[in-house]
């Protein structure tokens, strides 16, 4: 093998070229992410607070704003704009039977996603799942910042190792036993 590749057993390894080893396993980077993580926390934080203390989410009420973020995404999928026809039946048959468990959910949600990547604490899988509401308001028509916080979520999961280290990851990954072994 030529260059930096290197022959390990039976699999190759191809070094990491500088500037993605600087982001993402560098922790000179972690200032960078650090204030992704506080913008992207601080929006999930003042969205979910606001669900949570929202009667049509969390309240005796608990369901009827989901209900009505349904019913508008089913009209989209209807005319055939912005929102895929296997979207619109998960949306009809498994959100809509279930609107208030999935209020719950979405409101409490994107309080842990929030708190989680202000703290900097399992960064990567609070990131993950902010991501995957984006995904999931990006996939019922919603676009606003969602395309935004999408991608700063993807960013963040790809920088787990070094994204929280000006915060609680720092010492939780460790003690976990990830990224670096167990101490």
């Amino acid at each position: 093998m030529s260059g930096n590749v290197k022959l390990e057993g039976r699999r190759v390894v191809v070094p990491e070229n500088p500037v993605s080893q600087f982001l993402f396993s560098d922790t000179r980077s972690a200032w960078i992410w650090l204030i992704i993580r506080l913008y992207l926390g601080y929006t999930w934080l003042n969205a979910g607070w606001h669900k949570v203390t929202a009667d049509a989410w969390t309240g005796a009420n608990s369901g009827a704003a989901i209900k009505g973020f349904v019913n508008n995404a089913l009209l989209k999928a209807e005319e055939g704009k912005d929102v895929t026809g296997w979207y619109g039946w998960f949306l009809e048959n498994i959100v809509l039977p279930n609107a208030k468990a999935f209020a719950y959910m979405v409101a409490y949600g994107e309080v842990l996603v929030g708190l989680g990547l202000i703290l900097g604490l399992l960064t990567g899988i609070a990131a993950f799942f902010g991501g995957l509401m984006n995904a999931s308001f990006l996939f019922a028509g919603t676009v606003s910042s969602n395309p935004l916080m999408f991608v700063l979520a993807t960013w963040l999961v790809l920088a787990w190792k070094v994204a929280g280290w000006w915060g609680l990851d720092r010492w939780a990954l460790p003690y976990l036993g990830t990224p670096w072994r167990k101490s």
